[in-house]
């Protein structure tokens, strides 16, 4: 599956964003301003400026709706939900050229929030998805301890886990004492 650069930043963006939510024992990754501004540089969000409250709530209300996007049962469901969320963004479609990346396109407004930024350009990147008939690789990890989102862009849609180092790691190793403890008994 071909996917562009910006597109593909943009899928890490809200793969990011969805596992900022508090699940189990993790507590929530966005719970005050400095982890929105922290999020907003490491994902280089142009054009962030001075964040509030109002923010903080409107990007985890967008975060709310990614999660449900990758909680979509089929593709009308999933298109449905990203349909309203660039909606409501404002979507301004626009070439750019900064930072040092080649020509791309933004799909939010010059002076938009920081939550509609998030809401169109990653909006846009899981349409391009569902558009392309690969809504079934949007998935979260299959380690009964981990429920991390991802997109599975492996060819043949085999990923399982978040990290192959982590928890794919820790369960094969897990499976393999298993076995070797049978074998001993």
């Amino acid at each position: 599956m071909l996917i562009p650069h910006d597109t593909r930043i943009a899928l890490e963006t809200v793969v990011d964003l969805v596992n900022t939510a508090p699940e189990g024992e993790s507590g929530d990754g966005l719970a005050e301003l400095t982890a929105l501004y922290a999020f907003a540089e490491r994902h280089h969000i142009s054009g962030v400026g001075t964040l509030g409250d109002k923010d903080l709530r409107a990007v985890r209300d967008v975060r709310d709706r990614f999660a449900e996007i990758f909680a979509a049962p089929d593709a009308r469901t999933a298109a449905d939900l990203v349909n309203s969320l660039v909606a409501a963004a404002g979507t301004t479609p626009q070439l750019t050229d900064h930072d040092g990346y080649d020509w791309h396109v933004h799909y939010f407004a010059p002076d938009a929030s920081i939550a509609d930024h998030l809401a169109a350009d990653c909006g846009m990147a899981l349409a391009f998805i569902v558009v392309a008939g690969e809504q079934d690789r949007l998935r979260r990890c299959e380690a009964p301890d981990c429920r991390d989102a991802f997109v599975d862009l492996s060819r043949n849609r085999s990923r399982r886990y978040c990290s192959s180092r982590t928890c794919g790691n820790r369960l094969h190793v897990a499976a393999y004492r298993a076995r070797r403890r049978q074998a001993a008994r």
